[in-house]
């Protein structure tokens, strides 16, 4: 994500758009957060201040509100269980919010609902984002491993839970939007190790996802992570670009992404007109998978802009869910639905 932009737009939230603060995030009656990890959260970094959940009431959505979650310190998953017909998969759903804040409704909790509609398992995380400092502040890996940390324990977590929660272990997958896209992106390639020390039984399970959906991601290109190094002296030294990087910068793919015929089947989404995140993020990124032999489904839309969740509007963009369905039925992951007026056995 353009950081110069979301900084304005949050500085611009935090001042002039922002109401109804709350001293933190806490989930719909009936569900309840669970802490991730069992005592401190590792590698963590400073705070500006006490978890805060606010609503943006200016800058709207499919003309609603939006409410977002900052100074996350205490990642945490919060299951949301099928109220249809169970399909024993599961997705881990990451909001996005330029690793700097949350938007924890728009692209958290309103996917929930979607995917319990459709028999789905939603384990919504809530991870770190401190945004205060010098790097390793929360950031996309390896800037900051935090929230990539929060992601790899609780996709273990999902799949030792899984028995007790109804889930099959073979069809848990991540879905993230924005920054939460390129956190779904790294956990699809960093599974095989975990960033930090086994703390209990659920670090030795695979945090392995079986499929990946990234809607409207960001930091995937070569030319993105470049604008990405311009931030400090402390960040990290860029490669060498690789071929293609030389002969498109916007099509080279980000160099900490190593995309192997292990990495999971997945789905893409994004705008052509996305004018914080480029499409050559999501296009970067397929490339590299269809070279891996990796299965992989890309939609790309002329208009859509940025950030619109799943609220419906006359684009044709917002009904990506329908699309997300198709896939899944057509990867395993949850049964076909059958056309409308076929009767099912």
């Amino acid at each position: 994500m353009n950081r110069l932009i979301l900084l304005a737009l949050c500085a611009a939230f935090s001042v002039a758009g922002a109401s109804a603060q709350t001293p933190g995030w806490q989930p719909s009656p009936g569900h309840t957060q669970i802490p991730i990890w069992p005592g401190a959260a590792p590698d963590s970094q400073p705070v500006n201040g006490p978890e805060t959940t606010k609503t943006e009431v200016k800058e709207l959505v499919a003309g609603r509100p939006w409410t977002y979650v900052e100074n996350v310190t205490t990642p945490t998953m919060t299951v949301y269980s099928p109220t249809g017909s169970n399909t024993d998969a599961a997705i881990i759903v990451f909001p996005g919010g330029g690793y700097q804040i949350l938007a924890i409704d728009l692209e958290g909790t309103e996917v929930c609902d979607w995917l319990t509609s459709r028999g789905i398992t939603c384990v919504l995380l809530k991870y770190r984002v401190t945004d205060v400092g010098p790097y390793p502040k929360s950031g996309p890996y390896p800037e900051s491993p935090m929230a990539l940390e929060d992601a790899q324990r609780t996709v273990g977590l999902v799949r030792f839970h899984a028995p007790e929660w109804h889930i099959d272990p073979h069809k848990i997958g991540v879905l993230g939007l924005s920054a939460g896209g390129h956190l779904t992106v790294a956990m699809s390639i960093h599974f095989d190790k975990r960033l930090y020390p086994a703390v209990d039984a659920a670090d030795q399970v695979s945090c392995r996802p079986d499929f990946a959906v990234a809607v409207y991601p960001g930091h995937l290109s070569r030319a993105a992570t470049e604008y990405d190094a311009g931030f400090g002296t402390t960040k990290y030294a860029l490669p060498p670009p690789d071929p293609l990087s030389n002969a498109d910068v916007n099509l080279g793919l980000n160099p900490d992404i190593h995309v192997t015929s292990e990495t999971p089947p997945t789905f893409l989404l994004q705008a052509e007109d996305d004018h914080i995140d480029s499409v050559y993020d999501s296009l970067a990124y397929y490339i590299a998978l269809k070279k891996a032999g990796v299965p992989a489904e890309m939609h790309l839309y002329a208009q859509g802009n940025h950030a619109f969740g799943l609220r419906r509007t006359t684009l044709p963009i917002t009904d990506w869910p329908k699309l997300v369905e198709t896939w899944l039925s057509t990867i395993g992951m949850i049964p076909v639905k059958p056309p409308a007026g076929v009767p099912t056995n």
